[in-house]
């Protein structure tokens, strides 16, 4: 995990989405949810969890979200990759970098990493859980019919940026 002392040596990414945080995103940071210093930006506006975890709670929902969509081969793709990357990527920690997000909305970038990690991540988990649990079918309906803006992100080894040595 990064920290102020030292950033990690080895680095895999998952996937990159373009104008906003995704929920896959931030299901994935949901458990163990730290904001962390930026490996590319200076304030800390990082975001760090649990690999593990943000990644059962992801394809817990994308099961759930499923249920609804048996028919649709373009969901049923994207669920594939998406579960066949997190498989392939597995590490101790996800690492969310928001700097390119978060400075798109004018506000102090470090109060709005706050607010994703204490609001917007927490409540967007809870939303989840309870959707796999069967408690809210409404963000069930919701998010099966806009799943491409919260699951259709690039998946990719590629990181787009370099790091100094």
């Amino acid at each position: 995990m990064p920290n102020a002392a030292e950033m990690p040596k080895r680095i895999r990414c998952i996937s990159e989405h373009n104008w906003d945080i995704p929920l896959a995103h931030k299901l994935m940071v949901g458990r163990g949810t730290t904001v962390v210093p930026s490996m590319i930006w200076n304030p800390p506006i990082g975001i760090a969890a649990d690999y593990a975890a943000g990644a059962a709670l992801l394809r817990g929902l994308l099961r759930a979200v499923g249920k609804g969509l048996e028919d649709d081969a373009e969901f049923a793709q994207c669920v594939a990759t998406t579960t066949a990357h997190l498989d392939k990527q597995q590490a101790k920690y996800f690492v969310l970098e928001t700097g390119e997000i978060v400075s798109m909305t004018g506000e102090d970038p470090a109060a709005s990493v706050q607010r994703l990690a204490s609001e917007d991540i927490p409540g967007a988990v809870a939303q989840a859980e309870a959707a796999i649990a069967g408690q809210n079918d409404d963000c069930l309906a919701s998010v099966r019919a806009d799943w491409q803006r919260h699951f259709g992100s690039f998946y990719s080894e590629a990181l787009y940026f370099s790091f100094p040595n």
